[in-house]
């Protein structure tokens, strides 16, 4: 058995920026022999993960999973760092078994559904595993779960870069599969105006009266050309309001549409992948190249 020295636990650490004690178990493991040791900390704690933690994930995947009925779903939605990790079998799946645990389990929050059980140990377990495996970061950003009123529909787009999930009460299959396609490609950012928030419609309105004022409109008219925006907006980014995209007129309203059809929507979640979040600058060769030259100096 080879002598483990603090020397030894040391260089350890600073290649994965693991914990000490498991810097030391893995050596003793590997019988001092350094790659070895490593690839033990990789599959057994994901010692990248702490090492990647502060990389940008704004790409991923989004999934949804409905029960048999449409009574419960959830939509979740999980980060990485590139696109090329978010095509990965194993990330697809860690993303599914998610969708499919907030469904069964309904954690109250990302740490609950973190701890949940999965592949003999817990989701954060298999995270970490993957990200010491893959070597790229992965987080678990966000997830909403729904009880229907009604009956949900669901609509995955773009490789499962957009989510929809919709409550809709009455109507028929055919409608609730148009209402949740309507939603992913119109992006509507609430049901009804009482769903949009007053700073976005102070921002809205703060910035038509600045570019009024700019195009030399009289001051006395600001306020109304500024609430004339903000009724324009407001009919582009609540769903009731938006033209429905299969429109044969190209006029009839989502509501219009509910109306005629003796339905509602009762609420719907809609996730687009890495929506807010800073986007990576830099592509997957060129960042390549960048370490390459690195290792050249």
């Amino acid at each position: 058995m080879a002598a483990i020295t603090a020397s030894m636990v040391a260089e350890l650490r600073a290649k994965t920026d693991a914990p000490m004690m498991e810097c030391k178990r893995a050596l003793t493991e590997a019988d001092g022999e350094m790659g070895k040791a490593e690839e033990i900390l990789r599959i057994k704690l994901g010692n990248k993960a702490t090492k990647a933690a502060a990389r940008i994930t704004a790409e991923g995947l989004v999934a949804v999973g409905v029960v048999e009925g449409g009574q419960r779903g959830a939509i979740v939605e999980v980060n990485c760092e590139t696109d090329f990790v978010a095509k990965n079998d194993e990330f697809k799946a860690l993303v599914k078994s998610c969708a499919d645990l907030v469904v069964d389990e309904n954690p109250a929050d990302v740490t609950a559904l973190s701890a949940l059980p999965l592949d003999g140990g817990t989701v954060e377990s298999v995270r970490a595993a993957l990200i010491g495996k893959i070597g790229e970061n992965m987080t678990i950003r966000r997830f909403a779960r729904l009880e229907a009123k009604g009956r949900l529909f669901s609509y995955v787009h773009g490789g499962a870069k957009i989510g929809v999930l919709v409550d809709l009460i009455g109507g028929d299959d055919q409608l609730g599969k148009d209402l949740a396609m309507h939603i992913a490609a119109s992006k509507p950012k609430a049901l009804t105006a009482e769903g949009v928030s007053a700073e976005s419609l102070e921002t809205e309105r703060r910035i038509a009266i600045e570019k009024a004022r700019a195009d030399g409109k009289p001051e006395a008219m600001l306020a109304k050309i500024a609430e004339g925006t903000v009724q324009k907006y407001l009919k582009d980014v609540t769903l009731l309001a938006q033209v429905f995209v299969k429109a044969e007129d190209g006029k009839q309203t989502i509501e219009q549409l509910l109306k005629a059809k003796g339905a509602s929507v009762a609420a719907f979640v809609l996730y687009v992948v890495g929506e807010g979040l800073e986007k990576r600058s830099n592509d997957f060769a060129a960042e390549v190249a960048a370490q390459a030259a690195a290792a050249k100096k």
